[in-house]
């Protein structure tokens, strides 16, 4: 069996990791092996042919253990196929969606070697239970669009099936197709 793919998620209160386990669940459907962890736990991508990273955002920046993970690992990344997605509109609209995906690109600049094959933004969630104030006066949402996330895994789980690992590239009988940018 070839590596797993790691989907490492940083997630202040847990919708991220919901659609890290999400992205995992359908990459072991189409029968690849996926490892679901914490940014902040992950010591060594060694044993992995690939790595999907999720992050959240907040007030205006990707989550500080999503960036301490690019920084940590940024060697390593700059070799391994990398997919990136962020989570933080509060709703789908697209000025809200181009906000936080320049955001994103913002942190991702920091890290010029790491050079992701596909990055995508979703909606976030507000649960005023789960904050401080006066945040916790904000309405609650759930802006995740969970066909768009199951599209993303679909096409990660596309370049990781068609040999995107590194040794797989070194084949010359495998042909690898164009990735999505």
């Amino acid at each position: 069996m070839s590596a797993p793919v790691l989907v490492a998620y940083a997630s202040e209160h847990g919708s991220t990791r919901e659609v890290a386990a999400a992205i995992a669940a359908r990459l072991r459907e189409v029968g690849l092996e996926a490892s679901l962890e914490p940014a902040n736990e992950v010591t060594d991508l060694g044993p992995y042919r690939g790595v999907i990273l999720g992050g959240a955002i907040y007030v205006g920046r990707l989550h500080p253990e999503a960036v301490g993970f690019l920084h940590r690992h940024h060697a390593e990344l700059a070799v391994l196929p990398i997919a990136v997605f962020a989570l933080g509109p509060r709703t789908l609209e697209p000025s809200d969606l181009a906000s936080s995906r320049k955001q994103l690109t913002h942190a991702l600049e920091k890290t010029p070697d790491v050079d992701p094959y596909e990055v995508a933004v979703f909606g976030g969630v507000i649960d005023p239970k789960q904050l401080r104030f006066p945040l916790n006066h904000m309405h609650a949402s759930d802006a995740r669009d969970w066909d768009d996330i199951d599209r993303f895994a679909h096409r990660c789980a596309q370049a990781y099936d068609y040999g995107k690992a590194a040794a797989e590239l070194s084949d010359p009988r495998i042909e690898v197709p164009q990735t999505h940018r």
